[in-house]
């Protein structure tokens, strides 16, 4: 925290974005599959988007489903491309002041594309260090990547964020691990850390994230998983069940879809979950009620057709003729010879 600066109004007039609830702070934890992306919506408008994802037309679409208008800011935790493929598009069509990111480059195309796109189109490179973001009335906190990091671990490099507003706290630190989380606890007090509102599983909840010293200082009361079908087998039993010792509420993009946290002004917040593409939020599960049942009708007899015929020419036309003793439209007037066959 020695090293903290402030931008001070930076992101705070020119680039309002998108209509906001006012006075509300809107975080969404977006579908995106095996993958991180978090867009943060200042109650004022102003919004940054916190990695992109896997897939640039799923960043394109949830941009536009979320009803995105411009972005002050977009950052990367690291340079992994399940985090920054679709910061490309979101820099393409918004074209955002600053790319902040923690300045080790990484030798893959995405990379390259994704800096060749921010300086075609303007946006500045912005390194990682401890200050503060005014993201409108939402403070964004910086956590850089710990002195003595090695340069070559995209992992152990990654950059945190901590959002506050009012009393509610979020934090997020990309796809750290064990000894970067160690450097973070020696450079902030658990009080700075912790209790976290809202806290962004590491990793995808992979075994070599979260870890026991790290979820003591961050305590937080509610984890996102953010995760999709993958071969690596996160979210691990070992981080969910940290996070339940923690005694934290579990969410999971994978099965609950994008994760939206609104907070009041004062603090206080509501978590909800809608599946990608509907926003519609989950139903509570519980017993799903049986689909109404459907009761035969029975089988009705064919109305009986007119048997009452006026004459004989009405029997021959209706090609019943001769109408038999016993028969439907049998009558003893029509049998003049009372044969038992009427119309012969």
């Amino acid at each position: 925290m020695k090293r903290t600066l402030m931008l001070v109004a930076l992101l705070g007039g020119s680039a309002v974005a998108q209509a906001a609830q006012t006075g509300v702070l809107t975080i969404r934890f977006l579908d995106v599959g095996q993958g991180d992306a978090v867009l943060i919506t200042a109650p004022e408008g102003q919004s940054m988007l916190y990695d992109g994802g896997r897939s640039q037309p799923r960043m394109r679409t949830l941009l536009q489903q979320y009803g995105v208008k411009s972005l002050a800011l977009v950052a990367a935790s690291h340079a992994d491309a399940d985090h920054i493929t679709g910061l490309v598009p979101a820099i393409e069509l918004f074209k955002p002041k600053l790319f902040l990111n923690n300045g080790l480059a990484a030798n893959t195309n995405i990379f390259g594309k994704l800096t060749a796109t921010a300086a075609r189109v303007g946006t500045q490179g912005l390194l990682a260090s401890g200050r503060v973001i005014n993201l409108g009335s939402v403070k964004v906190t910086v956590l850089p990547p710990p002195v003595g990091m090695p340069k070559n671990d995209q992992n152990l490099n990654s950059v945190g964020l901590l959002i506050e507003y009012g009393t509610f706290k979020a934090l997020m630190t990309g796809d750290s691990e064990t000894a970067e989380t160690q450097g973070w606890l020696k450079a902030y007090p658990s009080p700075f850390l912790g209790p976290v509102d809202v806290y962004k599983s590491i990793h995808h909840g992979a075994a070599n994230g979260d870890n026991l010293p790290w979820l003591t200082a961050v305590r937080p009361k509610n984890v996102v998983v953010s995760v999709g079908p993958n071969n690596y087998g996160h979210p691990t039993e070992k981080a969910l069940g940290l996070y339940r010792q923690a005694g934290a509420t579990i969410w999971r993009t994978d099965q609950q879809g994008t994760i939206t946290v609104q907070v009041q002004p004062g603090g206080e917040y509501t978590v909800t979950a809608g599946k990608a593409g509907t926003g519609a939020p989950v139903r509570p599960t519980g017993p799903v009620p049986a689909l109404p049942r459907t009761v035969p009708v029975p089988a009705q007899p064919p109305a009986p057709a007119d048997t009452s015929y006026p004459n004989c020419a009405a029997v021959r036309a209706a090609g019943k003729a001769p109408l038999l003793r016993g028969q439907l439209g049998y009558r003893a007037g029509l049998d003049r010879d009372g044969d038992g066959r009427a119309c012969e």
